[in-house]
C-alpha cells in the first residue's frame, strides 16, 4: 500500500517519501539584494533535518521588480548561484531533495516603483497601477525565467517549480479577469506561461522534472473555475510540465475562499480533479496538518504528494513526528535517536 512514507520517482528525481515542504516567503533579505541569508540556510536545512522528502524555496524572483517585496529571494544575476549551492549541498546531507520555486509578482510587486502586468488594472485600490506589458517586455520576461532556471540548475537544485498560481504574473496572463489584452497574449491567455514552461525545459537536464503551482480556481466573481484551468493545464502539460502543484485563490483579498473558514484539506478534491482529468501527478496542499489526514490523501490515490506548509513553519521536524505518530520507520539524524 503507498502511504506518506512511500519512496516516490518522477524523471531523475528520488524522493524518500511523499512529503513536500511548500514555498513559503520568509521576507527576511535584510540587505534588500536578493540574496539567501543565515536565516534560509537554517530555515531550509533543518526541515531536511527533519526528515522532509522535498523542500522547494519561496517564490524567488528572475527579476528585481518581480519580488513581492524588497525582502524577498532572487535569482536574476549569477551572483545569486553561491548563497543558494550552500543550501542545496547542506540539504542533500540529510537525504533530502530540494527545489526553487521561479515567480514574477506582477502586479502584486509591492516595493517596485512601476509594477508590470498583462494588462493596467491594479491588484486593490492600495496597489499601484501597473504597466502594461508591451509584447517585447512579455517576451523579455519568459527569457528572465529561463535565465533563472539555468541558475537554479547550476546551483544545483534538484527540480524547479514555476509560480503560474496565487494572482502573480502568469496567473494574471492566463485568468480572464486580469488580461485584456489585444496583441498574441492576449489573443492567447495561455501563451505566456507555455512559452515560460518551453524556455525552462530548454535549459533543465532532460531528466528533471518541471513543476508548475497553479491555482486551480478563483474565489472573486466571475473568477474561473477548475474546469477552465483544467485547459489552461493541458497547455502547460503539453509544454512540458511534469507535476502540478494545486493551490487556489490569490486573486482577490486575503482570506477570500480559503481563511478562517477553510476546512482541512480544502483543496484536495482540486488537487485530484486535475489528477484524473490531465492524467498527471499532483501535489495536494491546505491545512494538512494533521498526519492522518495527510497520509489519507496518498493511500486514497487522491494526490501523489502532500505539501506541508504552515504546521512545517510550527515544527521543522514534522516529517519525524509523522513517522511517529504512523507507526513508520524513518531515517533519523543520529544525534536526535534518544529523542526517539
Amino acid at each position: 500500500m503507498t502511504d506518506l512514507f512511500t519512496s516516490y520517482q518522477l524523471k531523475g528525481l528520488a524522493l524518500k517519501n511523499r512529503i513536500v515542504m511548500p514555498p513559503m516567503c520568509q521576507y527576511s533579505v535584510e540587505a534588500k539584494d536578493g540574496k539567501p541569508t543565515d536565516w534560509h540556510h537554517v530555515h531550509y536545512v533543518s526541515r531536511a533535518v527533519g526528515g522532509t522528502g522535498l523542500i522547494i524555496v519561496e517564490m524567488t524572483a528572475v527579476h528585481p521588480d518581480g519580488r513581492i517585496t524588497d525582502r524577498d529571494l532572487g535569482i536574476w544575476s549569477d551572483d545569486h548561484i553561491p548563497a543558494y549551492r550552500k543550501i542545496v549541498e547542506e540539504a542533500h546531507k540529510y537525504g533530502a531533495k530540494i527545489g526553487i520555486q521561479l515567480g514574477h509578482a506582477g502586479r502584486k510587486a509591492e516595493d517596485a516603483e512601476q509594477p508590470v502586468a498583462p494588462s493596467s488594472i491594479p491588484f486593490s485600490e492600495r496597489f499601484k497601477v501597473p504597466h502594461a506589458l508591451t509584447t517585447v517586455e512579455a517576451r523579455e520576461l519568459v527569457q528572465a525565467y529561463k535565465e533563472g532556471a539555468r541558475r537554479a540548475v547550476e546551483a544545483g537544485f534538484d527540480t524547479v517549480e514555476i509560480h503560474g498560481a496565487h494572482g502573480y504574473l502568469i496567473h494574471q496572463f492566463h485568468s480572464p479577469l486580469t488580461n485584456t489584452r489585444e496583441d498574441e497574449y492576449g489573443q492567447d491567455l495561455s501563451l505566456f506561461g507555455v512559452e515560460v514552461v518551453g524556455a525552462v525545459k530548454e535549459v533543465v537536464p532532460a531528466d528533471m522534472p518541471v513543476i508548475m503551482r497553479i491555482s486551480a480556481k478563483e474565489y472573486v466573481e466571475d473568477g474561473y473555475d477548475v474546469e477552465y484551468i483544467s485547459g489552461t493545464g493541458e497547455r502547460y502539460r503539453d509544454a512540458g510540465v511534469d507535476i502540478f502543484h494545486i493551490s487556489s485563490g490569490g486573486e482577490g483579498p486575503i482570506g477570500s475562499g480559503g481563511g478562517p473558514s477553510a476546512r482541512a484539506g480544502y483543496q484536495v478534491d482540486l488537487a485530484h480533479h486535475i489528477r484524473e482529468k490531465l492524467n498527471v501527478p499532483v501535489i495536494a496542499v491546505g491545512l494538512l496538518d494533521d498526519y492522518e489526514d495527510a497520509s489519507r490523501v496518498v493511500r486514497q490515490k487522491e494526490a501523489d504528494l502532500v505539501a506541508i506548509g504552515r504546521a512545517m513553519l510550527r515544527d521543522p521536524y514534522w516529517a519525524l513526528h509523522a513517522s511517529r505518530a504512523l507507526k513508520v520507520q524513518a531515517d533519523i539524524p543520529e544525534p536526535y535517536l534518544r529523542g526517539f
